[in-house]
């Protein structure tokens, strides 16, 4: 199974990004797949590489449906 997760672009140097996955979580990835990626892009990470880029609302959207199942699957560990 292979999922991409949302992230905001931080800084961009060369082919390499800094990212902000949310909740204090920041790792510079490969950007060399989708060239035209500024500070302030929301993007679909895989692998240690930017796929994609999405909307901000896309991003709010997808980080709300994964903050659901966090939440969903927690409860049910209690």
């Amino acid at each position: 199974m292979c999922l991409g997760v949302p992230a905001k672009v931080l800084k961009v140097d060369d082919h390499k990004a800094l990212v902000d996955y949310g909740g204090g979580i920041k790792k510079i990835i490969d950007a060399f797949l989708v060239p035209d990626i500024k500070p302030g892009d929301y993007v679909i990470v895989h692998a240690g590489a930017i796929i994609s880029k999405i909307s901000e609302e896309d991003y709010r959207e997808m980080i709300e449906l994964l903050s659901q199942i966090l939440a969903s699957m927690e409860s049910e560990e209690g």
